[in-house]
């Protein structure tokens, strides 16, 4: 009986934390001017039905920029060409995003790209740029919006696949 009362406990533990992967959402922060352009989309006439939030906003923004295969060059190049030209001590508000959106931007601050002899980009300045370029790419959001319900879709059908049988 311990063996299986352990082995159920196990195999439960397993189960939460794959659930918990799966829907984690993930603290980051925003620089003003992109939080601002995020809110006023969150709170325009066209989100609705449902009304995304800022995590389905933020991993939108970042799945449509990592959509192009030259994502990484154009995340750097607004990196160091227009984020960087802005004072330091801008203020930032704090978000989250999905888990599978962190994890792409996790990728690129680990890479070559973001090591030395290059500057050192945060998670907060790859997450402000995703929402630059697509603000600079549609400045009506439309695009983010399409993208929050694929995202949504995708993570609701990848939850009903990971779900025990």
């Amino acid at each position: 009986m311990t063996i299986t009362t352990q082995t159920l406990r196990q195999d439960n533990a397993r189960v939460r934390t794959r659930d918990a992967e799966l829907q984690d959402v993930i603290e980051t922060r925003l620089w003003l001017e992109e939080h601002d352009w995020l809110y006023r989309l969150l709170r325009s006439d066209d989100n609705v039905a449902p009304t995304f939030r800022f995590p389905d906003l933020i991993s939108a923004s970042v799945s449509l920029v990592f959509a192009h295969h030259d994502a990484p060059v154009r995340i750097f190049q607004f990196l160091g060409t227009e984020l960087v030209l802005r004072p330091p001590q801008t203020p930032r508000r704090r978000e989250s995003m999905w888990r599978s959106q962190y994890q792409l931007l996790l990728d690129l601050q680990r890479s070559p790209a973001n090591r030395h002899p290059n500057p050192k980009f945060q998670l907060d300045q790859l997450t402000t740029a995703c929402v630059a370029l697509c603000r600079a790419q549609d400045n009506s959001g439309s695009s983010v919006l399409r993208q929050a319900r694929r995202n949504m879709a995708e993570r609701s059908h990848f939850g009903r696949e990971a779900a025990p049988g």
